[in-house]
């Protein structure tokens, strides 16, 4: 029993740490942006974008319905983390990096309006995004391998 809370208590410290590190950057980003915009790195650069909509800036100008989708999801994923008990490894992982980027762009769109993106590809023309979404979309990828795995 205590074994299970301490796993379940790892995956939600899990989803706190990618928090942190999200608006780690976007408080860079934010205070330090002169100075950090237009660097070229190998893959991508960094530049600073509010974007007031969700993915792809869908839904721009909803600040309240997306502050409301996030809180939503938010509560959602720390229940299933916490209290559901069938949950695999790999659906814990999925919901802590989806929970992770859910809570870290809502915090910025209930703060402050609009969502801090700051990473643009070099390689391909793609939508500037930040850690929060990396950490959603790799959460989606978990969470697309657990379906297909348990699926055979």
């Amino acid at each position: 029993m205590i074994n299970k809370i301490q796993t379940k208590l790892y995956f939600f410290s899990f989803s706190i740490f990618i928090i942190f590190i999200d608006q780690f950057t976007k408080y860079l980003m934010f205070y330090n942006y002169k100075t950090f915009i237009n660097k070229d790195f190998l893959l991508f650069r960094l530049d600073f974008v509010k974007n007031y909509g969700a993915a792809f800036n869908i839904f721009s100008g909803n600040r309240i319905f997306l502050s409301c989708i996030s809180i939503i999801f938010s509560i959602l994923l720390t229940y299933l983390i916490l209290r559901k008990n069938s949950l695999t490894s790999y659906d814990l992982f999925s919901y802590s990096f989806i929970l992770g980027g859910t809570i870290g762009n809502g915090t910025d769109r209930i703060l402050r309006g609009y969502v801090i993106d700051f990473i643009n590809l070099n390689i391909i023309n793609f939508p500037v995004f930040n850690i929060a979404d990396i950490s959603i979309n790799i959460g989606f990828i978990f969470l697309l391998y657990s379906f297909f795995k348990n699926k055979r």
